[in-house]
């Protein structure tokens, strides 16, 4: 009487706990060959054989599910999975334009972006935001200025740069004169003005700061 012995056991395969990797400088991350690391038992087979999907080498961009496979060779099979979650831990690199000047514009007031002091900042995974600590001006702050440029990534990392900006007020001032008018000379044959006198509500976008006469003072000589 034959009898035929069929093995119909699976093999039994332990794998990895999750594992936490990092992106490299191209935000992706190179599959391990994780089939060496899964713990496997047969009954029959001394040798069991394993397979890995994705496959060792593989570039993934988001966190990956490994599934591993155990063959014991005799069409039996099991298979293990984690999960290899990927995390972006490179800060990115601010870069600022060189020191700049701004000009006033006739309120007084001039503002920039953070578009206008970037120099090309880089990441590695693209940079998600940008932004100022100041970008906005008026007379008070005539002069250089230092501005700081932050940039963070989708990850939370971030760097920062500075860079100067030079504020100037490039407009002239709008003199306006009284309609002419006229001053008594006193006893003594003597008269004097004032620039208040002849100012007509003269303007400038940063407020005037001085005004001055040519002429300031009469005697019997300028009659007419």
């Amino acid at each position: 009487d034959l009898s035929e012995m069929i093995d119909n056991a699976a093999p039994s395969i332990t794998c990895l706990a999750e594992q936490g990797v990092n992106f490299d400088t191209n935000c992706q991350y190179e599959v391990l060959d994780y089939t060496t690391m899964a713990t496997t038992s047969d009954n029959c087979a001394s040798t069991v054989t394993v397979t890995q999907s994705p496959v060792a080498g593989t570039m993934v961009t988001s966190n990956t599910l490994i599934t591993l496979t155990a063959d014991d060779g005799n069409g039996n099979t099991n298979t293990c999975s984690f999960m290899v979650n990927i995390t972006d831990n490179i800060t990115p690199v601010a870069a600022c334009v060189l020191p700049f000047t701004i000009q006033l514009d006739g309120t007084g007031n001039a503002s920039i972006t953070a578009a206008d002091i970037d120099d090309g900042s880089t990441d590695n995974c693209g940079i998600t935001s940008m932004s100022l600590d100041v970008n906005s001006f008026d007379c008070t702050d005539l002069g250089a200025n230092t501005v700081t440029l932050t940039v963070t990534d989708a990850s939370g990392n971030a760097d920062t740069c500075t860079t100067t900006i030079t504020v100037e007020d490039s407009i002239n001032p709008v003199a306006s004169c009284v309609a002419p008018f006229t001053v008594e000379l006193d006893a003594s044959g003597n008269a004097s003005i004032t620039a208040a006198d002849i100012d007509d509500g003269s303007t400038d976008n940063c407020g005037i700061t001085s005004m001055s006469l040519d002429v300031n003072s009469f005697d019997c000589t300028d009659l007419g």
